[in-house]
């Protein structure tokens, strides 16, 4: 492990080119000297400790010089990141004037810096979780701030863009924090995508905080497809405050290897978290995933789903956990893990783990490993399809519930062509 204190130097010139609030400057050493203190998260039969997740490069990069395309012709409000750099951002003067903020954190805690401390790893992740959260509040190096304020209902969907420059040897760390206050309602899409596939073995760190506050309402959704030279910690938390809602809707299409958080702690009673993830695994890549849901109050409901296909020598494990406490009468904890293997030599795991401290609550599980259904392949078949384009079809219904979740037409079309991509290799 690196003498993290070594950095501390470079750590301040980072926060003051960007201009940072004095408590940003302080939250990035504190975080800092504690990463050597910190444990490493607990991913259950998964083994990450030698993976390269803590190479970091503390300075900033310059402008990125040839910037992969977008469609910048979209009318709904959108963020763009090459790097740690914001090359496109809009939002319509109508959203602005009822208060909506929507802009690359280095922005936001510069124009609004006591609302941004506020929630910045306050709430749902806080920075002493684990080592790899201290190591990214030390190192953090761009994201995305949106805040929509009391009773604001906005159809179109809010959309980020995260490019990652393969080729750069800069790490690649970035924070999303959504607040939604009471009885708001918004959908918000992001993408993490690689360009570029340099040899060097890149560092990823990725934490997204979502605050509800009572009644507000959040479908987020998420298309991952980081590169094969990334390994990445991904934390993505919500924080719901009572009767509010956060429907998550995550395709895990990255090639290089993952381990990742993804988190709701149901604060409020009456809160509602539906957590739908879809996965493929090819090569030789390793992901583990665990999706945890936390019933804290009463009459809470808390529902995972989670499918995944395994490919070639890859590995693929789901954890779930769904956990009732003490007081949380009511309570209703679900949730169903199937993984497809289609290859020998894969390894896939579905752990189902529920933690009951409480009566009077309703609360399952279902898992399975196993092969595509041959009765249902021999139906495709008989009407004419290939072995091939049958099982397809079959996978493709298999990871239905989050394809139909992306509020994007086009962002949906992307991920069915990841997918076919990452089958007909």
């Amino acid at each position: 492990m690196k003498k993290w204190t070594e950095y501390l130097e470079a750590v301040k010139a980072y926060s003051a080119e960007w201009a940072e609030p004095q408590w940003m400057t302080d939250l990035r050493i504190n975080a800092l000297n504690k990463i050597d203190e910190l444990p490493l998260p607990v991913i259950e039969k998964v083994k990450f400790a030698r993976w390269n997740l803590y190479n970091v490069k503390p300075e900033h990069q310059e402008a990125a010089g040839t910037i992969p395309s977008f469609d910048q012709m979209k009318d709904n409000p959108m963020v763009v990141q090459a790097g740690e750099t914001t090359v496109f951002e809009q939002i319509s003067p109508k959203l602005a004037d009822q208060g909506v903020i929507f802009t690359d954190l280095v922005t936001a805690m510069q124009e609004h810096p006591e609302l941004v401390k506020e929630y910045y790893m306050q709430k749902a992740v806080p920075v002493e979780e684990n080592s790899l959260t201290a190591l990214h509040a030390a190192f953090m190096n761009n994201g995305v701030f949106l805040y929509v304020p009391k009773n604001v209902v906005i159809e179109e969907p809010f959309e980020s863009l995260f490019l990652h420059n393969g080729d750069d040897d800069a790490h690649f760390f970035k924070h999303v924090l959504i607040v939604a206050e009471d009885n708001s309602e918004f959908s918000y899409l992001e993408r993490f995508e690689s360009h570029g596939e340099a040899a060097k073995k890149l560092s990823g760190n990725v934490v997204v905080e979502v605050i509800t506050k009572p009644g507000a309402r959040v479908k987020f959704s998420a298309v991952d497809s980081l590169g094969a030279n990334i390994a990445t910690y991904m934390n993505r938390r919500g924080y719901l405050m009572r009767d509010s809602m956060i429907d998550w809707a995550i395709g895990i299409m990255n090639d290089g290897n993952v381990i990742a958080d993804f988190d709701s702690d149901l604060v409020g009673e009456g809160s509602h978290s539906e957590v739908k993830i879809v996965a493929i695994s090819d090569g030789k890549q390793i992901q583990g995933i665990d999706t945890r849901v936390t019933n804290k109050a009463p009459h809470t409901i808390g529902h995972i789903l989670q499918h995944g296909v395994i490919l070639e020598k890859s590995t693929l494990t789901f954890n779930g956990i769904g956990h009732i406490l003490k007081g949380a009468k009511g309570a209703d904890a679900q949730q169903e893990s199937r993984v497809l293997m289609l290859s020998e030599k894969s390894r896939g795991d579905a752990n189902p783990i529920l933690l009951i401290d409480e009566n009077e609550v309703t609360a399952g599980h279902a898992a399975s490993v196993g092969r595509v259904d041959p009765d249902e392949l021999f139906y495709l078949m008989s009407r004419g399809l290939e072995k091939a384009a049958a099982e397809r079809l079959v996978i493709r219904g298999f990871l239905g519930p989050v394809i139909t979740a992306i509020p994007v037409k086009a962002t949906q079309e992307q991920l069915i062509a990841t997918i076919e991509g990452k089958l007909s290799k």
